[in-house]
């Protein structure tokens, strides 16, 4: 039985143009305050001055609005066509810090410009890297980007001006994280998703009762303008810590895309009446969509771009409004936003105690989303080893408590960072996992002269596995059920059709790779669930599919199709 949610304007639908101005709105005031903190943030523990931090959060805006709206429009290969609200993210936080005080905003710029470059890189190697790029790997780098970030968080809570009183830092950290941590816990609906905001405002409250909040600067800045240019172009002469940090911009490229990937796949399932399965097409023009931000920021010097998946769909669940016309108001808002610089001051003059119960908070969430990644696909003893050793030998490195003294030179430069050997662990142990079960595997024509060669390769299979006769039949009536299937949903062509296939206990996992199709199985066969059992003949392999197989997942790609089939099968006694 199909679900429907409360969606009062779908994506390709006609919105009201006040009721998109006003839900864009929302969207937009719903994470200003995070977006300005960030940048904020990186800037000053990089030690930038306070000129290059007003050109950054004006930059940050003005990009941040852009790729909102081209999020919106999806424009060929490029944009979701949902409304995915970005700007400056988290993840790269620690990074660019890290960049900043190395090699100055500079070689900052030129390291997001390359991240830029790898995320295009990802987007097109997408259906190369799902055997690798695992949920067990995503989680497990998601959790040591959080444990990296904390210590940054920390060191704000004491951070207050000279001459302020003692009680100052823990009243007001203790006063943000209270309201904002009850907020989250005990309150419901609008209240909640705006906890993290009520936070802050009581955390500035309590600031300017100890003095801490600086109102002259909010005074002298002026209602509309334009800041100076700061830009401090790129580094064209590389060094060698900007080589170093190459492999750290590297993994938290890797884990945007697997961030941008979730977007993708999210904000397809929040803007629907009825469930669909999910387009990869749609996400692998989200990741381009990225791409850009993250290639204009790079170029800008500003803090790359990332989607607000949790603020995106928690407005559409409030509003009903899907519509792609609020993903062009609210980049149009955010753009407006840059230049009223009174507004930003508002928000840059945030004191330290505040921002770094913010950030704490922050990190907790998203420490507990890569874990939730972690076991998203079941978590038995190989997941739990690998997910286990990564993240406590990256801790172990990031805290220098693994190997400190035997790593010199560039050898430090390069695995001195946690995240980067907790990373590469995690996908050499998943790699092995791949290595040592070894799949079989057969390519044919898709077309239906294939069958007798596919039944052969899957019987041939069912006895390597000691398979009972009644398992081997129904695993070979999935297989030729699969291949009917695809090709009653192609379009006439008869490309190449790669067959591979794992063994795993009971159970064997059946991927069939070909060129796209116009029509998803899985919608197919969820259509068919609430159909009544009278099916015309054009139907009867989706209906046999669904008998014979235990799982079916359709992943549809920009020029190939993936469909994964599972069976589950008992041995001869």
């Amino acid at each position: 039985m199909r679900i429907e949610q409360d969606i009062r304007y779908e994506p390709d639908e006609r919105c009201p143009p006040a009721v998109s101005i006003g839900v864009g709105l929302q969207g937009v005031l719903l994470i200003l305050a995070p977006v300005v903190v960030n940048v904020a943030t990186v800037m000053r523990a990089g030690g930038q001055p306070e000129s290059y931090l007003t050109w950054a959060v004006f930059t940050a805006l003005l990009i941040g609005g852009t790729i909102t709206a081209l999020q919106a429009v999806r424009l060929g290969r490029v944009g979701a066509g949902h409304v995915l609200i970005t700007g400056p993210g988290p993840i790269f936080i620690a990074i660019c810090i890290a960049a900043l005080v190395q090699g100055g905003p500079a070689m900052m710029a030129s390291l997001i410009v390359v991240s830029s470059l790898l995320q295009f890189a990802f987007s097109a190697w997408l259906p190369l890297l799902r055997r690798m790029i695992t949920p067990v790997v995503s989680g497990t780098v998601i959790m040591l980007i959080a444990a990296t970030v904390v210590p940054i968080a920390l060191d704000l809570l004491d951070d207050v001006p000279q001459g302020a009183p003692v009680a100052a830092a823990p009243c007001v950290a203790g006063v943000t994280l209270l309201v904002a941590t009850a907020l989250a816990l005990r309150a419901a609906g609008p209240w909640r998703l705006w906890s993290p905001l009520i936070g802050i405002a009581a955390g500035c409250a309590a600031a300017a009762a100890f003095g801490l909040y600086d109102f002259q600067r909010v005074l002298d800045a002026p209602w509309i303008g334009i800041p100076d240019v700061a830009w401090q172009g790129l580094n064209l002469t590389p060094g060698v810590e900007f080589w170093s940090l190459v492999p750290v911009f590297a993994t938290v490229t890797l884990v945007l895309t697997i961030n941008t990937i979730s977007d993708g796949i999210v904000i397809q399932s929040a803007s629907r009446r009825s469930p669909r399965a999910t387009d990869f097409r749609i996400v692998q023009g989200t990741l381009n969509a990225n791409g850009v931000g993250v290639l204009i920021s790079g170029i800008a010097g500003t803090l790359p771009t990332m989607g607000y998946t949790a603020g995106s769909t928690a407005l559409i669940s409030l509003t009903g409004v899907a519509a792609r016309s609020v993903g062009y108001c609210a980049g149009a808002i955010f753009m407006g936003l840059a230049f009223l610089p009174k507004l930003t001051a508002v928000l840059l003059i945030i004191p330290g105690p505040v921002a770094g119960v913010y950030f704490m908070i922050l990190m907790a969430v998203l420490f507990v989303a890569g874990a939730r990644m972690v076991l998203q696909d079941g978590f038995d003893f190989r997941n739990a080893t690998i997910a286990g050793l990564a993240f406590w030998i990256g801790v172990g490195v990031e805290n220098q408590s693994i190997f400190a003294g035997y790593l010199h030179g560039p050898w430090s430069a390069v695995f001195g960072h946690g995240m980067t050997v907790g990373a590469l662990t995690a996908i050499v142990l998943t790699v092995f996992m791949e290595l040592t079960n070894r799949p079989r595997r057969l390519e044919v024509e898709l077309s239906v002269s294939a069958l007798p060669r596919i039944d052969a390769f899957l019987r041939s299979l069912g006895d390597g596995l000691r398979w009972n006769e009644a398992s081997t039949e129904r695993l070979c009536a999935a297989g030729e059920e699969t291949l009917s299937s695809l090709l009653q949903s192609g379009n006439g062509e008869e490309p190449r059709l790669l067959l591979v296939a794992r063994a795993q206990g009971r159970i064997v996992e059946m991927e069939y790779v070909a060129v796209s199709e116009e029509e998803s199985i899985e919608d197919r066969l969820a259509y068919l669930s609430e159909q009544p059992e009278t099916p015309e003949e054009s139907e009867i392999s989706f209906r046999l599919l669904r008998h014979y197989a235990s799982s079916v997942r359709h992943r549809k790609y920009h020029g190939i199709d993936v469909v994964t089939v599972q069976v589950e099968g008992s041995r001869r006694e």
